[in-house]
């Protein structure tokens, strides 16, 4: 069996369309189109139906795609393996991470790790956590930076805990004693990253549970657009602690639910059915000792709570919209 076709079968049924699946594998359509064809005639089965310009998957190609894509990974790590045999100490290492991870983490730590493997040329991808998933099946990376994932096919190492913090104008007294329970906090107008974040699932999840709906202004990929709506009294972001904060002059509190902070787990992972570099795997090592002694990124203001509180100047906040519900914490 021709292991093009199999290739080819896989990415059209990802993808969905001869076209792009042509773009993937960087061939001409009418020679992908041929090869499924030459497939199908080699199994007897029809793998597709077209719907309107789409392809998709018939019962007999359901069934088939998770073996040739067992097969695909299969043959990949022996590509990898050989290849790591031959390099040794030099190569290429892509990793995968979110933006304020590569910001306050891998900016500080990669020189350190380019000393110790000069001849290894670190690729590095902004990808949050559930994009990263495919990416690490697929062996586009090696490792990813993200929310601990189940599963039998990862493996990592664990890091701290990421903390879900609120940022807000230092004129804000925001909280007690450097905390604030989600339904206080609800009815702010509130600045979060969008739902790629894990945080914020975790936070709409926080929500869920308290029974708040919270006051959305604004939703962005960027953190650090959030953080200069913030210091300048449009909004309270919300933020993991993994988030550098210093360039900015804010006040931050934790956000707890129950009394619990709202916490997420951080871990370094990778596909275990990848054989990984011997300084991929020395990257993850000292990566995680590196992490370790320098989480959190972000702590809690300390403040003088004796001082009075002062309103968040924001239009939304000070109308009298129905349901809108003064925080008083």
């Amino acid at each position: 069996m021709d292991l093009r076709r199999l290739r080819t079968f896989v990415a059209v049924a990802e993808l969905g369309t001869v076209s792009k699946a042509a773009v993937r594998l960087r061939i001409g359509q009418p020679a992908l189109s041929r090869q499924i064809g030459d497939l199908q005639q080699e199994l007897g089965l029809t793998l597709f139906d077209r719907v309107g310009r789409g392809l998709v998957l018939t019962a007999e190609g359901k069934q088939l795609l998770a073996d040739c894509r067992r097969v695909m990974t299969d043959l990949d790590a022996v590509r990898e393996h050989a290849e790591v045999l031959r390099r040794g100490d030099r190569g290429a290492l892509k990793i995968a991470a979110p933006p304020h991870t590569i910001e306050s983490v891998l900016a500080r730590f990669l020189p350190q790790y380019a000393e110790r493997f000069p001849n290894v040329n670190v690729e590095l991808i902004e990808a949050l956590g559930a994009e990263q998933t495919a990416m690490l099946e697929r062996g586009e990376v090696h490792v990813g930076i993200r929310l601990e994932q189940g599963g039998p096919h990862f493996e990592g190492r664990v890091l701290p805990p990421a903390d879900a913090l609120a940022a807000c104008a230092t004129s804000l007294q925001l909280g007690h004693a450097g905390f604030i329970d989600i339904t206080r906090l609800a009815s702010y107008p509130l600045l979060l990253l969008d739902s790629g974040y894990s945080i914020r699932r975790l936070f709409d999840a926080a929500c869920r549970l308290a029974d708040v709906e919270p006051n959305i202004v604004l939703e962005s990929r960027a953190p650090h657009t959030l953080l200069a709506m913030a210091e300048v009294g449009q909004g309270v972001a919300i933020i993991p602690s993994l988030q550098r904060t210093d360039r900015y002059a804010l006040r931050i509190v934790r956000v707890t639910h129950g009394r619990k902070p709202i916490r997420e787990r951080v871990a370094i992972q990778w596909d275990k059915r990848r054989r990984l570099p011997s300084y991929a795997v020395a990257f993850c090592e000292t990566l995680a000792e590196y992490m370790h002694t320098i989480l959190p990124i972000t702590h809690p203001t300390k403040t003088n709570e004796a001082g009075g509180r002062k309103a968040l100047v924001s239009r939304r906040f000070h109308g009298n919209e129905k349901g809108l519900i003064r925080p008083d914490g």
